[in-house]
């Protein structure tokens, strides 16, 4: 072996244990996103049960609802704000341990408000969790934000679709108290995130002496809060539609085509999957052709196929909703990636107001949606659904980041 070889050799090596760290690192908080994601589902998911164990009326599984989105999703940009002045490494595991808590407490709740104070311990815990989490996720990403973003959200994404099966399977037959068997992932999730805070907490003392540039957005202040408002209102109408399929499909099936339950779980799950394909593979091709043409590409390219849908055959319903799936979804990581180059340093609000307000706005647009089908019909839903998209086209108002780069 030549003299000159082995510093080319650990400088390879260096590289590439530095691109392993950061990409286990993206794995891990997505990991834990699919975690905290299942304790969020499994609170929707156990709601019959809770009804007969306690005898609520459905006010009292609306207030439920009401504690843990008000936790969970409006709490959300005040944390982002907060840890993006004041950065808090450990606040992840914190927040998990939060989210264990309230598990437990939903597990062996004697009264009603109990339940409640469980719920909002959940929401807590999602509240703290998505906004850091999220400024890890992208500090990790070698500069490929996009596929970050979309590795991150598809555990989510994987949480959310499994958590009604575990309900199913688990808390249905062994009853409330076996919630508490989930507290095991959960500390699970302790263990992973107090590793990720350590890293943290290592790339901040590494990156301190380093001349940090300054957080100056390429456009003006109205431009940006213009362009911010649009994207908020893309992924409100992008959850209220995918809400709307996750809550009612099933019974637009049943309805309509006379399928059964279990068929009408299993097109459900079909759905939520290729969703979550649609989100992982939105983010690598947004790296690549920019994020505003994946925002066009999701909005206009959806739109034939939810305008088709309600008019649709069985097998077609099928076909549809696979593609629709796939490209609805393919917008979120690029949405978020966007807005955050359009205020940098303020990853964390960004997180707070896409994974938390946004989201919350969604399912309450989902629910009086529900109040519309008691009204007119599940079919009417589809039908006034179908056209949700076309509120994507104020796309054309969103700024050019490519000519903002090259003025920079």
């Amino acid at each position: 072996m030549s003299p000159s070889q082995p510093p080319a050799d650990k400088e390879t090596n260096v590289q590439a244990t530095a691109q392993a760290t950061a990409l286990a690192v993206i794995l891990a908080v997505s990991l834990c996103h699919g975690i905290n994601d299942i304790m969020q589902s499994l609170l929707s998911a156990i709601y019959p049960l809770l009804k007969d164990n306690y005898g609520l009326d459905f006010w009292q599984i609306g207030l439920l609802t009401f504690t843990f989105q008000m936790t969970a999703s409006m709490l959300q940009p005040v944390v982002g704000m907060v840890t993006d002045k004041k950065p808090m490494p450990y606040s992840l595991p914190y927040g998990m341990a939060s989210s264990l808590v309230g598990l437990i407490v939903l597990a062996y709740a004697g009264h009603y408000w109990l339940l409640l104070v469980g719920a909002s311990l959940i929401g807590i815990g999602s509240a703290v969790f998505h906004p850091e989490s999220s400024r890890i996720a992208r500090l990790a990403s070698g500069g490929r934000h996009g596929l970050a973003q979309s590795l991150f959200q598809v555990g989510g994404n994987a949480g959310q679709a499994m958590g009604p099966l575990l309900a199913a399977f688990i808390v249905v037959p062994f009853g409330q108290a076996s919630i508490a068997w989930f507290a095991v992932g959960s500390l699970l999730g302790i263990l992973v995130l107090w590793q990720v805070s350590g890293w943290y907490v290592r790339l901040r003392a590494a990156m301190k002496n380093r001349k940090a540039s300054a957080f100056v957005s390429p456009f003006s202040r109205r431009r940006v809060g213009w362009a911010l408002a649009i994207l908020t209102l893309l992924v409100l109408t992008k959850n209220a539609y995918v809400a709307s399929l996750a809550s009612y499909y099933t019974f637009y099936v049943i309805d309509k085509f006379d399928v059964s339950v279990q068929m009408s779980q299993v097109l459900l799950f079909v759905f939520l999957g290729a969703s979550a394909l649609g989100i992982l593979l939105g983010g690598p091709f947004g790296d690549r052709y920019g994020q505003k043409a994946m925002i066009w590409f999701s909005i206009v390219g959806v739109l034939p196929f939810t305008l088709a849908l309600p008019y649709a055959n069985y097998e077609w319903t099928i076909v549809l909703t696979i593609i629709i799936g796939l490209i609805l979804s393919s917008a979120f990581s690029n949405i978020v990636v966007f807005a955050q180059e359009l205020v940098p340093g303020r990853v964390g609000m960004i997180g707070g107001i896409f994974f938390g307000l946004a989201f919350g706005m969604g399912g309450i647009a989902a629910a009086l949606l529900g109040i519309v089908a008691d009204w007119k019909g599940i079919d009417f839903v589809f039908k006034v659904c179908s056209y949700l998209p076309f509120l994507g086209l104020l796309t054309i108002f969103l700024p050019n980041m490519k000519h903002a780069d090259k003025a920079a």
